[in-house]
């Protein structure tokens, strides 16, 4: 039993905790630092997967993905250690200084803190959303990486659809993506193939 792993899980997800300002959203570009380019867990499309099935189920979605690279590196008790290194630290300062925080709810100083600290979570997640078209344009190609793009704002921005039903559609599609694309390229290589041997097609 490697207590190095442990450990890694351990601080890994400490730091999610600890610096995860904001909730759910601000924390998954730092659980993608710790598992896909500090401790090389997960590949960035593995990566793209859990955050997918992790919006589609309920619960906190940082909690979710805290667990599940927690139960690959370690099983069940890796789960745990992960889950509870992640709430620990925000759950622990919130009781420490609950008094103090509520005192200074109105401060110009914490609100100014609040204000600075937004533009820096947009462009994380703005980052993390390139990365993740350009995986999706490099592996579905141009047309449907824009036309997907599209439909999930449009499902989402104007139809108004819960992102889990949104989820759920795509990771449908996506099951039979790569069999229907092979057929299709197998079609039109045999369509080829018989056109060069001067077939009827």
């Amino acid at each position: 039993m490697s207590l190095s792993s442990y450990k890694e899980i351990t601080l890994a997800m400490l730091r999610t905790g600890i610096l995860g300002y904001g909730g759910g959203p601000s924390v998954i570009p730092l659980i993608q630092h710790e598992a896909v380019v500090k401790y090389k867990w997960i590949k960035e499309e593995e990566f793209g997967e859990i955050l997918a099935l992790a919006n589609a189920l309920p619960g906190p979605i940082a909690t979710k993905m805290a667990a599940y690279l927690g139960y690959q590196k370690k099983g069940t008790i890796g789960a745990i250690i992960a889950v509870l290194a992640h709430i620990l630290p925000a759950n622990i300062a919130i009781i420490a200084l609950l008094g103090t925080l509520y005192s200074l709810k109105d401060s110009p100083v914490v609100f100014g803190m609040i204000a600075a600290v937004r533009p820096v979570i947009a462009v994380m997640l703005g980052l993390m959303a390139y990365e993740f078209f350009a995986k999706a344009w490099k592996g579905l190609g141009k047309l449907l990486g824009i036309g997907f793009g599209l439909l999930a704002f449009l499902l989402l921005s104007v139809v108004e659809l819960h992102p889990a039903i949104v989820i759920t559609l795509f990771l449908a599609y996506g099951t039979s993506h790569f069999a229907i694309a092979n057929r299709m390229e197998r079609r039109r290589q045999r369509k080829e193939h018989e056109r060069e041997r001067g077939l009827p097609l």
